[in-house]
This record gives structure tokens, sequence and C-alpha cells, in this order.
């Protein structure tokens, strides 16, 4: 019994930690449950919450955006007035017999219309430019993403995506700026020219103001700056050379760098055989067909005329948004030989080092007859002629020359050309002689250097000086004893004008280029009127200087002047052959010829005698 009540109460308490271990386990259960249920909703919590901060933040990018493009959008300029503007007001400038030298601005080209041209004109800007112009509206998203894939695989900036209508838009209304703002600026932009004009219209618009380079907007005034032609009558190949130019117009410039402007164009001519734009026999026949001569005709350095003429003529007049032609002194005919000759001259001598010249011719009373500033406007902009300072060499003696007249000297008083010293300066001949006793005559005609200087010690320096600026000397000279031998900085301008007094009677000479401006419909704006002449040197001063000027010629260093009629003149040449001159006056005109290197580098023995009087009497005679 007692057994039996002792396994009872075994199985009991058996019983009752197996209810214990189920509780145990039940609890141990949902308390596992309930752990994964807070980890699920931790989980669920954390991506919410991520959620909700990247959509609050796009939210707040948005805003931000479209408070920027509303920016942009209130900031646009007022594009409803310049649309209408076909071309800028320009300048005709005319030689003195009416015929055109060149023209600055949006310069009497008319605007061009699409209809009027042949299609592989506007085709050729369109295949190299936009070749989806008429398929998008106003901004290309296939060429964007299709340049910024090409970009992103080059790993640089190797193709743009700007349509051209998005051009029309920036060229129009907006600046160079580079930025955000001005793209998105650019964007609204071309949305609103799409949605008012037509394609054609738009095409219009943009060739009539895209630069083609050389000064030239728009295709009329690119093809008659570059091909002598009017854009109508454009062949294919000059077409491709133009839409070429547009990518880089100073890079692509065929005016000044042919072989990568025809480079280009074959490229142009590949595109649009791709774009299906041109036949193949059309594309093969390209190549071979004549490209017009800008320059037939022409003065091929009228630029620089034409840009001394801007200059000038902005003291003048005020120009409005009419168009102006300035009629000037320009003898034309004398202009095409003073470029010819100079650059025929620079050719011959290249094996010398001389590499650059500079003519100005003057009639008695100082108007500019010709002017070449250069060996060539497309490589070189700067103006010799009006622009360079280059020492004067032995032609600097003229002064030294007429201040003794101007006090009492005469050309056959004795001068002693023999050493001398001046501090620690010991002048010496060309030839490294001395010659003794010499005359004023002999001395200016031989240009003898240490006569000179003796001749100077019976002077006042500042009375040296201040003839050469009364004469038309424009530049600083220096008060040091080195100016009497031309050490002083002169402008080729300026010497034609102080040699032109001694050819006109003793008077200032006042260079001048401009007889009268005028507007489109002939009514006068300026006219030039000469002003009271003004004596500067006295007549027997006048009659003794010719006497040493023809001495020069006839017997002296300027002897290759000789077969010019009544020639007169002084040769110059400074240190090192550095700069060589010639400067002088037959019956009609006064010229001076200047011959050196931009650097200064010396050239190889080109002295005054040589070259430059070379040139001056070719043009003269």
């Amino acid at each position: 019994m007692k057994k039996i009540r002792s396994n009872h109460r075994k199985i009991k308490k058996n019983a009752e930690l197996d209810e214990n271990m189920v509780k145990r386990k039940k609890k141990l259960r949902q308390a596992a449950r309930k752990r994964a249920v807070q980890k699920k909703n931790s989980g669920r919590s954390w991506k919410f919450k991520l959620f909700m901060i990247l959509l609050w933040l796009v939210l707040f990018v948005g805003v931000l955006g479209g408070l920027f493009i509303f920016y942009c959008y209130k900031t646009l300029p007022d594009f409803s007035k310049a649309i209408y503007i076909e071309r800028q007001p320009g300048v005709k400038i005319l030689a003195s017999d009416g015929r055109e030298i060149t023209s600055y601005g949006g310069l009497f080209a008319e605007p061009v219309d699409v209809d009027e041209l042949p299609s592989y004109v506007y085709q050729a800007v369109i295949d190299t430019e936009d070749r989806r112009f008429f398929k998008h509206s106003g901004f290309d998203y296939i060429g964007f993403a299709r340049a910024m894939a090409v970009n992103v695989v080059k790993m640089r900036y190797a193709q743009g995506a700007s349509t051209i209508t998005q051009q029309v838009a920036k060229n129009l209304f907006l600046t160079r700026e580079k930025s955000i703002k001005r793209k998105v600026q650019e964007y609204l932009l071309a949305q609103w020219l799409e949605k008012h004009f037509t394609k054609k219209q738009i095409l219009n618009i943009y060739l009539n103001r895209v630069f083609f380079g050389s000064g030239a907007y728009g295709l009329n005034a690119a093809a008659k700056r570059f091909f002598n032609k009017k854009a109508k009558d454009l062949n294919l190949r000059e077409a491709a050379i133009l839409a070429g130019a547009l990518k880089a117009p100073s890079r692509y410039n065929y005016l000044s760098n042919k072989t990568l402007a025809l480079a280009r164009s074959e490229v142009v001519l590949k595109l649009m055989r791709r774009a299906g734009s041109i036949s193949l026999k059309e594309w093969e026949n390209a190549i071979n067909l004549p490209i017009g001569d800008a320059n037939k005709d022409r003065i091929l350095g009228a630029r620089y005329f034409g840009d001394y003429i801007m200059t000038e003529l902005a003291k003048l007049v005020k120009i409005s948004n009419e168009d102006v032609y300035v009629k000037t002194t320009l003898d034309y005919n004398l202009q095409q030989r003073a470029e010819y000759l100079l650059r025929k001259h620079l050719r011959e001598n290249a094996d010398k080092h001389v590499t650059e010249g500079a003519v100005v011719i003057l009639d008695r009373n100082g108007a500019i007859k010709a002017m070449v500033g250069g060996a060539d406007y497309n490589t070189s902009q700067f103006n010799r002629a009006t622009q360079a300072l280059r020492q004067a060499g032995s032609s600097f003696k003229l002064f030294v020359y007429l201040t003794a007249f101007e006090n009492g000297f005469s050309p056959d008083e004795l001068l002693s050309d023999e050493p001398i010293r001046i501090d620690d300066w010991e002048p010496q001949n060309y030839d490294k002689k001395f010659r003794g006793a010499v005359s004023l005559k002999q001395a200016f005609a031989q240009s003898l250097n240490v006569a000179t200087v003796d001749l100077a010690t019976y002077l006042n320096l500042e009375d040296i000086i201040s003839m050469a600026l009364k004469l038309g000397i424009t530049t600083d000279v220096k008060d040091e004893p080195s100016i009497i031998l031309g050490a002083a900085e002169v402008r080729v301008i300026d010497m034609a004008a102080a040699y032109a007094a001694t050819s006109n009677g003793g008077f200032a000479v006042f260079p001048y280029a401009i007889r009268e401006v005028t507007d489109t419909d002939g009514y006068r704006l300026y006219q030039y009127s000469s002003s009271e002449r003004e004596r500067v040197l006295q007549p027997k001063t006048v009659q003794n200087i010719n006497m040493l000027l023809r001495e020069v010629v006839a017997t002296g260093t300027g002897k290759r002047a000789r077969k010019v009629k009544n020639a007169r003149g002084k040769t110059g040449t400074s240190q090192n052959y550095r700069d060589a001159w010639f400067i002088g006056s037959n019956d009609r005109y006064t010229a001076a010829v200047w011959v050196g290197n931009d650097d200064n580098s010396p050239m190889d023995e080109v002295g005054g005698g040589t070259l430059p009087t070379e040139i001056w009497a070719e043009i003269m005679k």
C-alpha cells in the first residue's frame, strides 16, 4: 500500500514537472515570437524612416529646383524685341575713288532666306551642327544622351549637345557665361522659340547671326569675306568649309588656316553623305570644285588701314544704329602696289632674317595715300605703321641738321669727323673710319655719325628734341645724347609726317585719312576741313635740307633711289641691323619704309640703303 502511494506521488510529481516544463516552453516560445515580431517591426520601422527621409529630400530638392527655374524664367531678357533685328549696323570704308576697301559690323550683307539657298548650303550646317533639327522640339534628348555617353566613355568633354535652337537662344539673348542659370534659360528660350517660330524661321535667324570667323557674322557676310560671293552662289565645297568653321571659327578659318579648314570640310561632306543630304557622286565631285578667291581684286592688307580708320572714326562721329559710309584719302591702286612690293621684297629676302615691314605714303598736305601695316594681316593684326615703336637710326639726323640750319649753319660749313668722347660715349662711324674735315652736306649724305655728333655739340639738345616734336614725332624722345644718332623710338607714320614738312615748303603735316562720313541716305555726318597752315621751317632751312636730301640719293647712302625722278630722302639703320629705314619724297608724295622683326632680333646686314630704299624706289617710281 505504501509502495502504491509512493509511486502515485512520484507520478504526480512527474506530472507537475512535465506541466511546468510545458508552461516554461510555452513561455519561451511566446517570448521568441514576441522578439521576432519586435525585430520584424524594428526592420520595417528603419526602412520606413529612410523612405520618408528620401521622400522629403526629393520634395525639398524639387521645390528648390522649381523655385530656381522660376527665378531663371523671371530674369529672362526681353526677347520679344531682339528677335526681329536681322543684323547690326556696319561701317563701309571706301577709297578716294569710291571703291570699297573693307567693312565692319553687320556689314551690308543682306539677310539670307533658306528658301532662296541651294539645299546643300543649309543642310551642311544642319548635318554638322544639329542633324535632328527638324525632329526635336528645341532640346534634343536623344542627342544629349548620346553626347553624355561619349563624354563618359572618353572621360573628357568630346561632344556637345546644343541644338541650333539653343544656339539661337544663346546668341540672341544670353551672354557667354558658363553657369547652370544660363543653361536653364537657354532651354526655356529654346522652348519659346520653337513655340513662336517655324523651323525655317529659326534656321534663318541662326544663319544670319552665327559667327564664321574673320569678323563675319551671318552666312552672306561669311560668303563675301571668304569667297567674294553671295551665299546663294556657294558651291558644295564652299558650303562645307563654312559649315565646318562653326565648330571653332578661329581654328578652322579658311583665310588663316586653309589646311585645317579643308580637312574639316571633308568631315562635313562625310556627315552630309551619311545623312543622305548629298549623293555619292556629289560627294566624290565636291573635292574638285573650285573655291572662290576672297582676295581677287581686293587689297589684302586693307584691314590694317581699316582698323586705323575705325579708331579715328570714333573720334569724329558717334555711330548709332544706322550704317555709315566712310570715304577716305586712300589711293586704291597705290595701296595695292605698296602692299604687293613690300610682300614681294620680304619673301625674296627671307634668307636675311627680315620678316616684317611697314609703309606709309602721304601727300603734301598729310592725306594718307597708302598704309601697309605688315606682311600679313591674317597672321598678325598689329599695325607696324601706326603702333610699332622702332629706333629711327640715322633717319633721326634730319632733326639735328634742321636745327643747325635754323641756327644759321650752311650746307658747306665744315665739321670734324675725328674721334670724339662725350662722358663714357664714344660714337663710331659705320665703317669705323674717320674722314677729318667734312661739310654738312657730305656728313649727311654719307651718314657720318661722328661728324653729326660734332655738329650737335654746337646745338642745344632740347632744341633738337623740340624740332622733332614740332615736325610730328608723337612718341617720348628722351633727353639723351644717343638720340642724335637715332636711339629714339618712333612711329613710321610720324616719320613720314616729319619728312613731308620738308617737301611742302616747311609747313606742319598732320596725317589724316577720312574725307567724309555719310549715312545710307547720303546725309553728311562729317567732312574734313583743313586748318590754317602752320609754318614750322624757315624757307631757307627747307632749301638747305632738300639739298642734303638730294645729295643722299645722288652720292650717298640712298643711291638705290636714283631711279625715281627728283628723289630725295634719308636712310636709317639702328644698332645691329635691328631696324632699317628709307624716308623720302618725290614731286608728289612722301613715303616712309621700315623693315625689321617684331621680336627686335637683328637682320643679316640689311641696312637702310639696301632693302628699304629698293622698296621705296619701286613704289615711288
